[in-house]
């Protein structure tokens, strides 16, 4: 479960077709026994600009897993087999399937923020409790933001190997190379651009954000920067799932039969879990 499927729930983020069958972090086995991973990018047309560019991410055409195509919170579902990735046999499909959205947004964040060392992370839910192991793994300094007040997040989020963990107001402790903003909040923009040192990024990975608030130009000076990241490519999604089992990525997970996942998606709106949500058969 991703909050990109609540965003399309509430209307926050409009559906290709109506009706569609959410969920686009799909791991199953196809009829001839392949076990593969169906993520968010479902179809592109491979001959504009940005297909041929290395930028299918950027297809102006492009179809997406449960909002253009019908999604995963079914029994069975049909994808293309050109953009279906192979899932590695060390990981359980529970295990694996936050991976196909959430932790690859979050990759592909990740990878433009560099060599950054000093990285902070605003919102710590799904995205963030993958990627943060892997910058841990990387040798990166891990800072965690989370709602005010939030020391079950906090907690959670050192035990994943954060140096830092505190509120999205609080100022850290050392200033931030990078920040990457999963929240779809846009007034966290200009509080993780005054967390950065010169020369730093911030980098937005939601495909749904508040407006972001007016802020001085003295913020964004000495070369600071931000950046939004679009969707995934199947590269991406390659090179992510070969990674997860070196790192190894363990995935905190809260599962939900079929039958309540509306119960699963109010839970995830409420906040009521840690890590990510799985709909099992």
């Amino acid at each position: 479960m991703c909050r990109t499927d609540l965003h399309l729930r509430d209307s926050e983020i409009a559906a290709g077709k109506l009706p569609v069958v959410l969920g686009h972090q799909i791991v199953a086995r196809t009829d001839d026994g392949q076990r593969v991973g169906v993520p968010w990018l479902g179809w592109t047309d491979g001959t504009c600009r940005y297909c041929t560019s290395d930028r299918e991410n950027l297809c102006v055409a492009a179809r997406f897993t449960g909002r253009d195509i019908d999604g995963g919170y079914a029994e069975l579902t049909v994808a293309d087999e050109r953009y279906c990735l192979p899932v590695p046999d060390e990981l359980s499909d529970e295990q694996a399937a936050p991976l196909l959205c959430g932790g690859l947004i979050g990759y592909r964040a990740l990878s433009f923020t560099c060599d950054a060392n000093n990285l902070g992370l605003y919102g710590f839910g799904s995205a963030a409790h993958m990627i943060a192991q892997v910058a841990v793994y990387q040798g990166r300094a891990v800072y965690a933001f989370t709602r005010p007040g939030d020391q079950r997040t906090q907690s959670f989020a050192k035990t994943l190997g954060a140096t830092w963990a505190g509120g999205s107001e609080d100022t850290p402790p050392e200033p931030l190379d990078a920040a990457i903003i999963f929240a779809s909040a846009g007034e966290l923009v200009p509080q993780a651009l005054k967390a950065l040192a010169p020369g730093g990024i911030v980098v937005t990975a939601g495909i749904h954000m508040t407006d972001i608030p007016s802020f001085p130009y003295d913020d964004l000076w000495h070369e600071r920067s931000i950046r939004s990241v679009a969707n995934l490519t199947r590269k991406d999604g390659e090179e992510f799932l070969a990674l997860a089992p070196q790192v190894p990525i363990r995935t905190t997970i809260s599962t939900y039969p079929l039958e309540q996942a509306e119960q699963a998606l109010t839970d995830l709106r409420a906040g009521r879990f840690e890590g990510s949500a799985v709909i099992v058969p």
